[in-house]
């Protein structure tokens, strides 16, 4: 009898997985350039990726203005101004933000508002609070250098400099600056598209399963993942155990919509009725299994010419195994900063267990002001309610079978 091959690291699975995929460094050169970038309003570019560096068009701001309240005047006729011997002078205009700002008469000042034009003529602001506030005569109270509460043009960004850069996420900032000198297209990485599929006869998305039937929870969870990760879910469903089925959803689906990688949960240990075993392990997709705890049985490989993941079925082992092996993985293809889960150190809150020979991701919580970790609910692969609740995963290397209170372990950090 020949024996079963040990397990393989978590590492190596990790890699043949980010093979599968193309490589993030080179989807941003020719050829793959074209198909990997898309050009998209502003208003829809949030959490998106820059594909190609942005140059400002205009100057920001676009003219000189003021950065206060105040009055618009010529530096060198207050310079003798103070407290106890005030300038007097005419107010010639009022100038508030939107206006037109003419040419400033001189021995005259401008009563001009925050953001509104600089006249002409005018190279300073002295704000309202050093002055009696005057509309038709105003007394200054204080010299001001010229370029004081000025914001002159270009000082935010000059004409044809970069606003951004390759790789730059889109958030608030950014959407708001290219605003700013009016460019409301972006050219960003597009997303990779992903067809989810769970797989299993129990499964149902009925309201009220009948008996011996489970509510479908795997492929909602796994297409959350997916959008969480800065990808596309392109098609979600189930299939039950039937591997006619099963490929007649996987042809049906690549032949509506082109995708990037299929994913799918169950069907993939070693006993009957593993419908995905089945129907790819003759079909460009290896199974085997990998030491860890829970997910031990995975599958990696292409199915017409698509890479295809294959997830165990438990949802426990489902989720973990999409937090090693496939988040870091689109994330990065999607161009994303810290494809990694934050990681660090904390101390065990209490004494734990872990199998010899596996590396165990249990689910935690953590004390972040004390520093220190729980494990959260029974290790078990399904008990999917635990997860909801924990906050980070706790990471138990290969050759840890017991740890005390006051360990130090690595955590990765779900909330970041």
């Amino acid at each position: 009898m020949v024996s079963a091959p040990p397990p393989i690291p978590v590492d190596v699975h990790a890699a043949t997985v980010a093979a599968l995929l193309p490589d993030p460094a080179a989807v941003l050169s020719e050829p793959l350039a074209a198909e990997w970038t898309e050009t998209i309003a502003c208003a829809d570019a949030l959490g998106r990726v820059v594909a190609v560096a942005v140059a400002s068009p205009e100057d920001l701001p676009a003219f000189d203005n003021s950065a206060m309240d105040g009055y618009a005047v010529r530096a060198a006729e207050i310079a003798a101004a103070t407290t106890a011997a005030p300038v007097t002078l005419p107010v010639s205009a009022d100038i508030p933000a939107g206006a037109a700002p003419g040419t400033l008469p001189p021995g005259t000042a401008a009563r001009i508002m925050t953001g509104a034009p600089l006249p002409a003529g005018a190279d300073t602001v002295v704000e309202v609070e050093v002055t009696d506030g005057g509309t038709d005569l105003v007394r200054i109270h204080a010299a001001r250098e010229p370029g004081r509460f000025v914001r002159p043009t270009g000082s935010d960004l000059a004409i044809g400099s970069e606003l951004l850069s390759v790789g730059t996420p889109l958030d608030a900032a950014q959407i708001g600056a290219l605003a700013a000198v009016g460019i409301d297209r972006v050219t960003v990485r597009r997303r990779p598209r992903v067809l989810v599929c769970s797989t299993g006869s129990e499964l149902t998305d009925h309201p009220q399963p009948g008996s011996g039937q489970i509510r479908d929870s795997n492929s909602p969870m796994l297409a959350a993942a997916v959008q969480q990760a800065g990808s596309e879910v392109v098609r979600r469903r189930w299939v039950a155990d039937d591997v006619p089925e099963f490929l007649g959803l996987l042809d049906d689906a690549l032949a509506d919509r082109p995708v990037d990688l299929i994913v799918t949960s169950g069907g993939v240990s070693a006993g009957a009725y593993e419908v995905v075993k089945d129907a790819l392990g003759s079909r460009g997709v290896e199974f085997t299994k990998v030491a860890m705890q829970p997910g031990m049985p995975q599958g990696a490989g292409t199915y017409a010419g698509v890479p295809v993941v294959c997830l165990p079925g438990n949802p426990v082992s489902t989720l973990t195994s999409f937090e090693v092996f496939l988040r870091p993985a689109l994330r990065r293809l999607a161009g994303l900063p810290h494809p990694e889960r934050r990681r660090f150190s904390a101390r065990l809150g209490e004494d734990l267990t872990s199998p010899d020979g596996k590396r165990q991701l249990r689910r935690g919580r953590l004390d972040r002001l004390a520093g220190t970790v729980r494990p959260w609910g029974p290790a078990g692969s399904g008990f999917l309610s635990w997860f909801a609740g924990a906050d980070c995963l706790i990471d138990l290397p290969e050759d840890l079978v017991a740890a005390s209170a006051g360990d130090p372990v690595e955590v990765w950090d779900l909330w970041a």
